[in-house]
């Protein structure tokens, strides 16, 4: 079984997190993250290739936005939100806000 790579807490970059949060893929599936404690990746249902989505998945991994655990067959992630909220206080409740107040303003 192929371990997935989770940076360590001091190794996380704000420009890496940040990069990660620009994508409007990616910040809607943090988004969803945020309201479920956790969701296996077939459970977002978003209307993206397979591929595209892990490639997306992956980013937010490596970035230490998410983290990935192995259950049977299926892949179950989790936002590292006190990881982040200890490295950087408020980034990421700030961005799920804005995020969520742009959404209203459409």
């Amino acid at each position: 079984m192929r371990l997935f790579y989770h940076p360590e807490i001091k190794k996380i970059s704000l420009a890496g997190v940040l990069y990660a949060l620009g994508d409007p893929v990616r910040l809607e599936i943090v988004q969803r993250l945020a309201e479920q404690a956790e969701l296996p990746c077939a459970a977002l249902c978003i209307p993206i290739a397979k591929s595209t989505l892990s490639h997306h998945f992956k980013i937010l991994r490596d970035a230490g936005v998410l983290h990935c655990r192995k259950e049977g067959t299926q892949h179950i992630n989790s936002l590292r939100r006190q990881e982040l909220d200890d490295r950087f206080p408020g980034l990421l409740d700030a961005v799920l806000k804005s995020a969520a107040n742009e959404a209203l303003d459409r």
